[in-house]
This record gives structure tokens, C-alpha cells and sequence, in this order.
């Protein structure tokens, strides 16, 4: 604001030197003439101090003015101003009262002209009013020397137009502040912009870009020697033209077609949007994103163009990994699931064509999870890279997928049986070698179901069912090895889905039975107590065998269903027996379930059965792979006073330390050691083995498979507790309990093989003391 008001004081300061020269002339033979050289020569003094300090300050708010410096100049601005207007003061109360008429006119003119060169230095209001205020008060003084009622007259007109002329100044001064004002806002924030349009072009992937009507690019061109590998300053005295550019760099494919449509589009001078580019730089290929708009002056003349560009590079390598994974394994990089529907329904397609046979692998690693629960996860995770691997050096050009967990699968094209069975077993063959994960040495085998397009199956689902038929008819046959579909293996699986159906009705429909085999404490010859097994009488089908109702159950999970209706049935059932144990399988399933103890618990309150009567019996896969839900079961149960046993102890892992580390009460003896005791000595030494381990641990041992005398006399010998099997009874229902207890206990034991009746003492089921 001060720089403006100097800047225009100094064409006021040469108007008010003339005019002062001038009524010198004009006056000079009418007044005094040391009055006239004097007010001309203060005049013409001030007028010069004028034009000195403003071009002494303005040259120093030029270059930056500081706070103290501004101050300073208003003070001397309104110095020189207010004796400018002392100085014109005197001249209406010197003058004005001594002249005629006619040099009044010109008096009274030239101070309406000082009055308003308040206009001038309006945009401070300060300095205005000290310049015009003394001007106007002397006026005044002269027009009280005038005739009346001129000189009264021409006062007030002096006043309205006095008082005018100040506020005008005064309006002026605001709207000069506003105005100034709000030009340092606009250039502070201009300023703003640009620092941030800086800060955005060095720092983001979107970038500015502008062209002249040649189309030679006259901004970014950082980006631009970024992209020819070329410094900066070199491109600077260079015409790059973006259409040359564009064309030299381009990459081929598809991504041609819209570096061809942004140049046609600047070519035809029309806006573009959102196109994206690919070109070769020293870098790599690069993607950018381009966008566009012509601009023209008000003549319509072409100026160039104006636009904004996007490295998209990054994002485009995202949606390729993107797109990667959506049908790609993470871990192995194999075809996942997605990829495998989609090649598995080409292959069903393409063999309804006629094309050859192929054939689709369904593979499950061995013994994986044993490694991962081992090892941990990142172990298994490099195994399972390591399978794939080897499984794609094997496959060659034959596709391989990862299904999930460690399910894999290879669809074989244009192969023949003998040539899909050959690869089958060198996938197996090449699978099994071992595998170095840092110091370990991890083994894992697969199993291989095949089932064959179009032979087995024209679609995609159908085929993959009957691989998996296959994979588990491997699975059966003891592992690592490799089966094809056989159309019997989907009668069994469908006879297992009718038989899954029918049970649940049968046990919704309390068509199910317990029949309850006797447990014969071979110290004292009487029933300690029943184990119960389930037997179901399928109406039109007879008695179904627990041997093919039980793996179905499991397989499905309704097993826990079974499990919960016979812990019931059981319990209710002992209460009749006058304090006889009942013994109850359960499967591992069951027993892995949070909250089982509490599901006995409930069962004995709602029964009545006494938790010491209550065994229950639990196999040794269920402690295999166990969490902290097995134990927290088994020790609640043995809280509660309810009897454990380990079921057919001998077969599977047999591990000493699951002894040690559960709360069993007794331990089953496998049959498969009880036939031939008397021709297999090694038989003999493992259950009296097992007789005194188990004494030692305080549990007592039952053997289950007793069927004659002989082996009834060769478990009494080696002092085995409990003894079961038919040479005692089968099962039988509940109803006949009472009747087996009268006639086991009576004496009711077939002789002994070659012994006279009339010998066969009445109940040898005591060992000699």
C-alpha cells in the first residue's frame, strides 16, 4: 500500500510545484511578493523531499521491506504531507480576504483542487487528511475575511464538499487495504500451490505435462528424461516433441492401440481421458496413464495441450500379481484350485471331441501332517515347496496343481494307460526320496488316485469323484502307491452313503440295540461286569456287522451321535445289575470333543448310575496328535470316579509313554495275541509281558478273544485279571444279562478238549492260590 501511494505522490509532488510557480506568477503583481516567493519556494522544497523519499523507499520495499522500514515510511509520508498543507494553508488566509472576485475564483479553485488530491494518497487515509485538513481550515480563515453572505455561502459548500471528499478517502482506503490484501492471500497461496504442484510432480506418480501448438513439451521434462535415460539438462535446449516420443518408446502388443489413440487424438487437437501407455525404457517397461485436453486463446488460436500423467507401473504390476494369485497357489506357485476347475472342465471338453484319453492324478502326501505338528509350519510349508518342485520336474509338460493343505493334482493329456501308470509311479517313486530342510532330513509319501476322460467319466465332477475314489482305495491299500478307478470302488462308496442314510434313521428311530458281552474276573470266576457293543437288525437286510457300520460312522462324524445314544442306553441299562461295571467304546472323535466330560457327567446324574460302575474305553488314536482337550477329558473323568481303559493295547503304535502320561485304569489286550498262544510262544511272552507292566502300574488287564480252555488256562497262568470272549458268550441283549450272569457264575463253561463231562470240574475259573 505504501509503495503504491508513493509511487503515484510523486506525479502530486510535480502537479503541486507547478500550480505553486504558477499563483506566483499570476499573484505577483497583486500580492506581496516575499509571501509568494516563499510559499513557492516551501512548496517547491517539500514537493522535492517528496519525490526523494519516495524513490528511496520504494526502492527498499523493492527488495523487501522490513517492519521498521514500513513504519518509518508512513511517518515521513505523513510528515511531508501535513506541511504540504500547512504551506497551502496560508495561502486562502493570506490571499483570499484582499482580492476581488475574480482571483478569489482562482483561489478558491486551486484549493478545491489540493482538497482533492486526497484522492491520491487515499489509500492512506493518514496521510490524505493531513494533507487536505490544513488546506481546508485555512479556507476557512479566509472566507471569514470575504463579504457577506458570499463568503458564508461558499463555507458551507466547502463543508459538504470537505466532509465528501473524506469519507470518499476514507472508502477508498478500506477497499485499497481489502484490495491489497486480498492480492497477498491470492499470492501466498499461489505461492501454496506451487510449492505443493512441486512437491506432488518430485514426490508422486502423477505428474503435469504441457505442450506448445508444435506439440515440444515445455513442462516435466524431468519425467520425460527420466524415461529416454537421458540427464535432464541435457533435454533442456532439446525440442522433445511428445508424438515423437510416444512413437519411439511405444511397446508392442496390445498396448499399442492407445499410444496410436492418444496420438490421434492430439493430432485432431481433441481431448482424451484415462488412456494407458506401455514403453520401453532403460528401466524396464513403464506404464503411464494419460490425460489430455487442448487449449486455445480467445482467438481460437491452438496453444498446445494441458494434461496430467500417472506412473501406473506399480499398480499394474499389482493387478498382474493380483491376477497371478487369483489363479496361482501363494506358497508353491502351482495352479491353484480355480485354474484346475477350469483346465479339468477343458480336458472333459475337449475329449467329448474326440480328442485322445487323458487322465487326471489325484494326489494326498503321506505322513504330512506328522511333519508339520513335528517341524512346525514354516518347515512344512518349504516341504510342501519342495514337493512341488519335484513334482513339476516329474510332470514336465503335463499340468500340476495345488488343491489345498497337502492335496496336489496333475491332468496327464493324450496319454495311454501304460503311460499315465508310468508316470503314477515315478511321481510316487520321486516323492517318497527324502527331502533336506536345513539340518533335517524330512520323508513324506503320496498316494495317487487315476481315474481317466473319457474312459471313467465325461465331466468335470464326475471325474474328480472317482480320482478321489481311487485315491482312497490307495489310501487302503496301505499308502504310497497308485490305483486307478474301478467301478466297484463307487458301489462301495455308494452303498456307504445309503448305509450312512439308513443308520441315522435306524437311530433316530431307536431301531439300534446294546448287546452286552461278559467280563469274567478270572481270580474269583464271576462277572465283573459287560462291555457293550452296538448291534443293528436292518430290517430286509439282517444283522449288519459293527465292522462296516463303525468306519462309515466315523467317516462321516454321526459316530458322536452313536457314541452319546449308547453312553445313555449303557448307563441306563447297569442300573439293573446290582452294581456290575459297564463298559463303553468311544470313538477318539468324541473323546477329542471340549466339554465330553461334562456330556458323562450328565448322563450318570440323569441315569443314577454311580461313576465308579462307568468304564470307558478309548483306542490309542486317540492320543495320537492329542491336544490339551484329550487330557483335561481323561482327567476329569477320572475326578469324577469313572473308570478308563486302553483299548486294544498291542496293535498300532503301542507307545509306552501314553501309560505314563494318561490315567488309565485297565489295559485290553488285542485277540490277535489270544489265537494260537499255544503254538506261538512269542505270543505268550507279549501278553505276560503286558500282565506285568500293567501290575506294575497298578491297572488290571483284560483280554478280550478268549474262545477255548486252552487259552483260558495260559491267561490264568500268566495272571491276566479279566478274561472275555466267547468261551464265556457273545453278546447278548439286556434282556438275558440276569440269565448269563446265573449260568457263567453257576459253572456253565464247556469242557475242556479231550476231558470226559463227568470230569469237567463245575466253575475252574479261580487261580490256585
Amino acid at each position: 500500500m505504501l509503495g503504491e501511494t508513493l509511487q503515484l505522490a510523486n506525479y502530486s509532488a510535480v502537479t503541486q510545484a507547478a500550480v505553486a510557480v504558477a499563483l506566483a506568477y499570476m499573484f505577483w503583481d497583486i500580492a506581496a511578493h516575499a509571501y509568494l516567493l516563499g510559499l513557492a519556494g516551501a512548496v517547491i522544497l517539500l514537493c522535492a523531499l517528496t519525490v526523494a523519499a519516495a524513490r528511496r523507499y520504494r526502492g527498499t520495499f523493492g527488495a523487501g521491506a522490513s517492519e521498521h522500514a514500513v513504519r518509518r515510511g508512513f511517518a515521513v509520508s505523513k510528515l511531508l504531507a501535513f506541511a504540504l498543507g500547512l504551506s497551502w494553508a496560508s495561502m486562502p488566509a493570506v490571499l483570499l480576504p484582499g482580492m476581488d472576485n475574480a482571483y478569489r475564483v482562482i483561489l478558491v479553485a486551486v484549493c478545491a483542487g489540493l482538497v482533492s488530491d486526497a484522492y491520491v494518497v487515499g489509500p492512506i487515509f493518514g496521510v490524505a487528511f493531513l494533507l487536505a485538513a490544513p488546506v481546508v481550515a485555512g479556507l476557512f480563515v479566509g472566507l471569514i475575511g470575504c463579504e457577506a453572505p458570499v463568503g458564508q455561502y461558499i463555507a458551507i459548500l466547502l463543508a459538504v464538499y470537505a466532509a465528501f471528499v473524506f469519507l470518499s478517502a476514507r472508502r477508498m482506503c478500506r477497499l485499497s487495504y481489502q484490495r491489497l490484501w486480498d492480492r497477498a492471500v491470492v499470492q501466498e497461496q499461489s505461492e501454496t500451490i506451487g510449492l505443493l504442484l512441486k512437491d506432488f510432480e518430485e514426490g508422486a506418480s502423477d505428474w503435469l505435462w504441457e505442450t506448445d501448438g508444435t506439440g515440444r513439451l515445455h513442462h516435466s521434462r524431468r519425467r520425460f528424461a527420466g524415461l529416454l535415460g537421458r540427464d535432464r539438462e541435457d533435454l533442456e535446449a532439446e525440442d522433445l516433441n511428445v508424438l515423437a516420443v510416444l512413437r519411439e518408446f511405444a511397446a508392442e502388443g496390445a498396448a499399442r492401440g492407445d499410444v496410436e489413440a492418444v496420438i490421434a487424438a492430439v493430432q485432431a487437437r481433441l481431448p482424451f481421458r484415462d488412456l494407458t501407455v506401455s514403453l520401453r525404457t532403460a528401466q524396464g517397461t513403464r506404464w503411464w496413464t494419460l490425460n489430455g485436453k487442448p487449449a486455445f486463446d480467445r482467438q481460437g488460436t491452438f496453444l498446445g495441450y494441458r494434461g496430467v500423467g500417472s506412473d501406473v507401473t506399480a499398480s499394474r504390476a499389482a493387478q498382474a500379481r493380483i491376477a497371478f494369485l487369483a489363479g496361482h497357489d501363494a506358497l508353491t506357485g502351482l495352479p491353484n484350485r480355480t485354474s484346475f476347475q477350469g483346465a479339468l472342465e477343458d480336458v472333459c471338453r475337449e475329449a467329448g471331441a474326440a480328442e485322445p484319453r487323458s487322465a487326471l492324478f489325484y494326489l494326498d502326501l503321506d505322513g504330512f501332517k506328522a511333519v508339520n505338528d513335528t517341524c512346525g509350519h514354516l518347515v512344512g510349508d518349504r516341504l510342501l515347496k519342495a514337493v512341488a518342485a519335484r513334482l513339476l520336474a516329474v510332470c514336465g509338460p503335463h499340468g500340476a496343481f495345488r488343491l489345498g493343505g497337502d492335496e496336489f493334482a496333475v491332468i496327464v493329456r493324450d496319454a495311454e494307460r501304460a503311460g499315465s501308470e508310468a508316470l503314477a509311479s515315478r511321481i510316487v517313486a520321486e516323492l517318497r526320496r527324502p527331502y533336506r530342510i536345513d539340518e533335517a532330513l524330512l520323508e513324506v509319501g503320496v498316494s495317487v488316485g487315476i481315474a481317466a476322460v473319457p474312459d471313467d467319466a465325461l465331466d468335470a465332477s464326475s471325474l474328480l469323484l472317482r480320482a478321489d475314489l481311487a485315491l482312497y482305495a490307495a489310501k487302503a491299500d496301505g499308502k504310497g502307491c497308485w490305483r486307478t478307478f474301478d467301478p466297484a470302488l463307487e458301489e462301495k462308496a455308494q452303498h456307504h452313503r445309503q448305509l450312512d442314510l439308513d443308520m441315522r434313521e435306524a437311530l433316530a428311530a431307536d431301531a439300534m440295540e446294546l448287546h452286552y458281552q461278559p467280563l469274567v474276573d478270572l481270580r474269583s470266576g464271576r462277572v465283573a461286569g459287560f462291555e457293550a457293543l452296538l448291534r443293528w437288525n436292518k430290517p430286509g437286510h439282517g444283522w449288519v456287522s459293527p465292522g462296516e457300520v463303525i468306519p462309515v460312522a466315523e467317516a462321516t462324524g454321526f459316530i458322536v451321535e452313536i457314541g452319546r445314544w449308547a453312553l445313555r442306553r449303557a448307563c441306563a441299562d447297569a442300573l439293573a445289575w446290582d452294581g456290575l461295571r459297564v463298559a463303553v467304546n468311544i470313538s477318539s472323535i468324541h473323546v477329542r470333543m471340549p466339554g465330553f466330560h461334562e456330556e458323562v457327567a450328565t448322563v450318570l446324574r440323569e441315569t443314577g448310575l454311580r461313576p465308579d460302575l462307568l468304564e470307558i474305553e478309548i483306542t490309542e488314536s486317540v492320543l495320537l496328535d492329542h491336544g490339551a482337550e484329550v487330557l483335561e477329558n481323561l482327567n476329569r473323568l477320572r475326578a469324577q470316579g469313572v473308570r478308563i481303559a486302553l483299548d486294544d493295547f498291542g496293535t498300532g503304535y503301542s507307545s509306552l509313554s501314553y501309560l505314563t502320561e494318561f490315567p488309565f485304569d485297565k489295559v485290553k489286550v488285542d485277540r490277535s495275541f489270544v489265537r494260537d498262544l499255544q503254538g506261538r510262544p512269542e505270543k505268550v511272552a507279549v501278553v505276560e509281558a503286558i500282565a506285568r507292566m500293567a501290575r506294575a502300574l497298578s491297572m488290571t488287564v483284560t483280554v478280550e478273544g478268549v474262545e477255548t480252555r486252552q487259552q483260558l488256562d495260559v491267561l490264568r497262568d500268566k495272571r491276566c485279571d479279566v478274561a472275555q470272549g466267547f468261551l464265556y458268550s457273545p453278546a447278548r441283549p439286556a434282556s438275558e444279562v440276569a440269565a448269563l450272569v446265573a449260568r457263567i457264575e453257576g459253572g456253565g463253561l464247556p469242557p475242556r478238549e479231550g476231558d470226559p463231562p463227568a470230569a469237567r470240574p463245575a466253575l475252574p475259573l479261580a487261580r490256585a492260590s
